[in-house]
């Protein structure tokens, strides 16, 4: 009896772990791109748009041309046009950044399926994909490699130096000769490949099509790891597992528990909105964080 509860035990531990893996692979992707753009001073509300686009946008390419890897590609290069979109509006503009990451969104919630329904013939989702047109496991291999190498680009490189100064005190790093504009394009950009990548897995990775807001919300949660983890690399991974943990807790008790399916979905949800109440005065954000560049200001 023992030996069998013991036994129980263990698999469920590891199908925990395997899902918390899984389910946080696109949180950690979306909130490392975050760190990006805002360790450079820009706010990107618009990491669930981007998201958004590199999902749909793999799951098109590879149901039209049958290689997963023409997805990938074109996924990424979704994800960083429209960041280029967020960077253009918000560095070269100087939009209202809360606004312009809103308003990106918003618009990829409905142009996918107004492309979809024309492609398809569905607003739905995509076609489903053969298990031969998704990528399994690169995208969480990249996830786990991206912390240490985003941790060393950010603390040992002469980039990493300077996307940190233009993010706290633009204008002393100006007047050492850094480009502030391209310092903070190039992390917003950053920001529009790793997102999108997190999109890409959900899409031909975690499923085998695209559904309507197939994110739903992770870009959101992501925003609130870099928070959580105080736009430090090691514990923005520690906030993604957790928010992951939480997510394969609630689809783990679905169906096990007499508590009604709509209350138990929203537990990371409502894990997400406790963690900002407890923690968003605690953290310290870049002090130049949303505050847009202007030349020869003091």
């Amino acid at each position: 009896m023992v030996t069998f509860f013991v036994s129980d035990t263990l698999l469920l531990l590891v199908s925990l772990f395997g899902s918390t893996l899984r389910l946080s692979t696109p949180l950690i992707l979306a909130a490392l791109g975050g760190l990006y753009a805002e360790r450079s001073g820009v706010i990107n509300m618009a990491l669930e748009g981007i998201m958004l686009a590199g999902a749909f946008t793999a799951a098109t390419v590879t149901a039209l041309t049958g290689s997963p890897w023409l997805g990938l590609l074109s996924g990424l290069a979704a994800g960083l046009l429209v960041a280029a979109l967020h960077a253009f509006c918000c560095i070269t503009c100087r939009a209202d950044q809360v606004v312009t990451g809103t308003a990106i969104n918003i618009l990829m919630l409905g142009v996918p399926p107004l492309i979809s329904g024309a492609l398809f013939e569905s607003t739905g989702s995509t076609p489903n994909l053969a298990q031969t047109q998704t990528l399994p496991t690169l995208p969480i291999v990249a996830a786990l490699i991206a912390v240490p190498v985003t941790m060393f680009i950010l603390f040992k490189t002469p980039f990493g130096l300077r996307l940190r100064a233009v993010g706290e005190v633009p204008e002393a790093a100006a007047t050492a000769g850094v480009s502030v504009t391209r310092l903070r394009w190039q992390g917003v950009l950053l920001s529009g490949l790793l997102a999108g990548l997190g999109g890409v897995y959900l899409s031909i990775g975690q499923n085998s099509l695209y559904t309507r807001n197939m994110t739903a919300g992770r870009g959101y949660i992501a925003l609130a790891a870099l928070i959580f983890g105080n736009w430090l690399p090691w514990r923005v991974l520690l906030a993604c597992l957790l928010f992951g943990f939480m997510d394969a807790v609630q689809i783990r008790l679905q169906g096990t528990s007499s508590i009604p399916t709509q209350f138990i979905q929203i537990i990371p949800y409502i894990f997400t909105m406790v963690v900002l109440a407890g923690f968003i005065g605690k953290a310290t954000p870049p002090r130049a964080l949303g505050t847009p560049y202007i030349k020869g200001r003091r």
